[in-house]
């Protein structure tokens, strides 16, 4: 239904302007403070070391927190839809955790239990492997954080979806891969590439948690948000608004990936077509 009366317009366009003023300027000033001294200065801050070692830990910390999560997710989604146990009431409660968790208390949290002086880091650290204050306490924070997206996508999706399809083809022989594969992946799939992209957003843009593991060791333990604070404080304005381009540049990469998913899902007819978890 199209606004009718002047109050309705006035709401459309109060909308339009807060939408501007809060999302749009600011991207936009983000990338031309980023081009604020010239395309050379632009790609000689893009060349710098420590801007390469943060891409690739970033990028690294995203390529393994997605799929890790993408099998979690459709593990717990498969235990809670499709098995009536005891405790599984608590299983979806727990999923939530990270949800309700300062990401701040939970790098606190891994630093305290994997760290050097615990147990367990010095029996990692005994056999020349450092969690903490290295890229796989990076790794595993952002694990964390972003465990719930996938998993709280699918739910929702599969309780609806039922099981009638899948009893139907164990009725015909299938085995539980080939239900699996033939079955419940093309009724998920675009939820499934919903939380993927989702998961993926989050684990590039992570600060809170990774800065408590990662030490902020420049060129080593550094990722894209945390260089841009150190570049800040260091007064490399230019440089922090470089970085904060690129992470930018990955979160409309993202948003374009998901409207193109939530387009084709909308005209597949899927029930995952909307699917609105939150995305932080």
């Amino acid at each position: 239904m199209k606004p009718q009366s002047f109050k309705q317009w006035l709401l459309v366009a109060l909308a339009v302007i807060a939408a501007l003023l809060l999302l749009v300027l600011p991207l936009a000033l983000i990338f031309a403070r980023a081009l604020s001294g010239g395309w050379a200065m632009l790609v000689a801050n893009l060349h710098e070391p420590d801007m390469i070692a943060a891409i690739q830990l970033t990028l690294l910390a995203a390529v393994i927190t997605v799929p890790v999560n993408l099998v979690f997710g459709i593990l717990m989604a498969w235990c809670v839809t499709r098995y009536d146990f005891r405790g599984r009431k608590l299983l979806m409660t727990l999923i939530d955790i990270p949800y309700a968790t300062s990401p701040v208390v939970a790098g606190l949290c891994y630093l305290v239990v994997y760290g050097l002086e615990s147990a367990v880091g010095s029996w990692f650290y005994a056999r020349d492997m450092q969690l903490m204050f290295a890229w796989p306490g990076i790794v595993m924070v952002t694990i964390f954080v972003t465990s719930p997206f996938v998993a709280r996508i699918l739910i929702p999706l599969m309780q609806s979806l039922g099981t009638e399809e899948e009893h139907a083809a164990l009725t015909l022989g299938a085995t539980g891969w080939q239900i699996f594969r033939r079955v419940t992946l093309p009724n998920i799939k675009w939820g499934l590439i919903y939380g993927t992209v989702i998961t993926n957003a989050r684990a590039v843009g992570e600060f809170g948690a990774v800065s408590v593991v990662s030490g902020a060791i420049r060129g080593k333990t550094v990722t894209l948000p945390l260089l841009i604070e150190q570049l800040n404080d260091d007064y490399k304005t230019v440089g922090a608004f470089t970085a904060a381009a690129l992470l930018a540049c990955m979160a409309l990469l993202t948003l374009v990936i998901k409207t193109v998913m939530q387009w084709r899902g909308n005209r597949a007819g899927s029930p995952a077509a909307v699917p609105s978890g939150p995305t932080h």
